[in-house]
């Protein structure tokens, strides 16, 4: 159900169980919200005694999740007879990471697997390497997945992590960048989550870490990062879908990447990819120069289908949002910080149908391609 709404937070009542997809964010601005069957007669009575317009957007959201499941099986048969992996279904965690090794051992001069850490059920927490050679170069260091729900963002990671290894040595634009500089790729951010989405509950967004002294299970660990930790983008309360967590970096899947960029030192690009909304967002903090960037990459995103994003700042353009990825990276001299957003606009939301996986990935590539480029050529 897509809503314009002034006062949609009232909403968000344990009475309904309503759970917001698109936040509000600004009087005119669209939200979208899940609304359980049973909530439904309630939650429109709501809306027209408040005179909030609304229109339904999906009208059986179990409907799409077991048309995704019937594709994600029907393609596992496919792969199991061809030994081939396939670019345009939903993976499991199992299948990505198999499919992780087979990169590696296609690509061994260029691609690596390495562990950073180890998730909050102890699940091996893995990044590709992509290098040429040489210590500490200057880094992208790249992410998906890290809201479990928004598979969108974990297929096209698979999708380009593999461009980037067949695409170095035969595109100039790709060559020239890991000639000087290594990209690292985490996949599957939130491996808990993910496995949990397949396992349970298709909708899950957080961790699966345990909170003291609430029966609500999770951090979102995009709300979890030491920069404007405990701000008004974000819920102190457990079983919000935004709950920062207890302190900053309480998440071993956040403090991994938190200790590996602080390790590494000399990474220059964070780029964090998101669903949904079709976005490309920067940090607060960001003067001039990114706008024309974001700019460039938007628009040559929309040539390859048409595809229309905005882009800006996080606060001016989404909603408010503290303790983000970008935002810490940004706040510690990491200067290009960028988060997309993906498709869609709320058509189908987080469950976009599996034919969308490869024209998203492929749109998205030259975008990706002008920020790291931008990187190269702007060394700082």
């Amino acid at each position: 159900m897509s809503t314009s709404m002034g006062r949609g937070r009232a909403l968000s009542s344990p009475l309904h169980q309503v759970d917001f997809w698109l936040d509000p964010t600004s009087p005119s601005h669209p939200a979208d919200l899940r609304v359980p069957f049973p909530s439904l007669q309630a939650v429109k009575i709501f809306l027209e005694s408040n005179s909030i317009s609304y229109s339904i957007m999906i009208e059986d959201v179990q409907e799409l999740v077991d048309e995704e499941k019937r594709a994600m099986m029907k393609s596992r048969r496919i792969e199991r007879s061809t030994r081939t992996f396939d670019f345009a279904s939903y993976h499991t965690i199992d299948e990505i990471y198999d499919w992780m090794d087979m990169l590696v051992d296609d690509h061994p001069s260029l691609v690596s697997k390495i562990q950073i850490g180890q998730s909050y059920e102890n699940r091996p927490l893995y990044v590709l390497k992509f290098s040429t050679g040489g210590s500490n170069r200057p880094a992208i260091w790249l992410d998906t997945g890290i809201h479990s729900r928004e598979w969108i963002t974990q297929a096209t990671g698979v999708w380009t992590a593999n461009k980037i290894a067949e695409e170095y040595g035969q595109d100039p634009s790709i060559t020239a960048i890991l000639d000087s500089m290594d990209i690292f790729f985490e996949i599957v951010t939130n491996p808990d989550g993910y496995a949990f989405t397949h396992s349970s509950n298709r909708m899950w967004r957080k961790t699966r870490s345990i909170n003291a002294g609430s029966h609500c299970v999770g951090v979102d660990p995009n709300r979890n990062w030491d920069a404007g930790f405990g701000g008004a983008g974000s819920s102190g309360n457990p079983c919000s879908e935004t709950y920062r967590g207890p302190y900053p970096h309480s998440e071993r899947e956040v403090k991994a990447i938190v200790d590996f960029i602080r390790g590494h030192g000399n990474v220059k690009s964070v780029i964090s990819i998101h669903s949904y909304s079709q976005m490309l967002l920067f940090p607060y903090g960001y003067k001039t120069a990114p706008n024309e960037l974001a700019k460039k990459a938007v628009s040559d995103l929309a040539a390859v289908y048409g595809t229309k994003y905005t882009y800006g700042s996080t606060a001016d353009t989404i909603y408010l949002a503290d303790g983000t990825t970008i935002d810490w990276a940004y706040d510690n001299g990491v200067k290009y910080s960028f988060t997309f957003e993906l498709r869609d606009t709320g058509r189908y939301g987080f469950l976009l149908p599996s034919t969308q996986i490869i024209p998203t990935a492929t749109e998205t590539w030259p975008a990706l391609l002008d920020i790291m480029i931008h990187v190269l050529e702007h060394p700082y």
